[in-house]
């Protein structure tokens, strides 16, 4: 069986610390077709992570508590040119 990655998030330590998460599906070989697909989660450094549910995550290592970002409560990194206050003063 070979892991696939299907999924990438970032969660949040109760310090504030942001972790980059993996999420990998393991690929099922044609002759078991099991109908359950198995999920596993490791940081970004390849720390491994349980699952406790909904958007609860412990890393196993530490057994540190990680909850799951919303996808759209983050702030843009990079400000586009539009949204940018003019500051071309060639006119002067």
């Amino acid at each position: 069986m070979a892991s696939v990655l299907v999924g990438q998030f970032q969660a949040r330590d109760a310090e504030g610390r942001v972790y980059q998460v993996h999420e990998f599906r393991e690929s099922q070989p044609e002759a078991t077709h099991s109908p359950t697909q198995v999920s596993t989660y490791r940081l970004a450094i390849g720390d491994r992570m349980n699952h406790l549910g909904g958007d609860d995550f412990e890393l196993l290592q530490s057994g540190t508590k990680l909850k799951r970002e919303p996808q759209g409560g983050q702030a843009p990194l990079v400000q586009s040119p539009e949204s940018s206050p003019n500051t071309d003063v060639s006119d002067a």
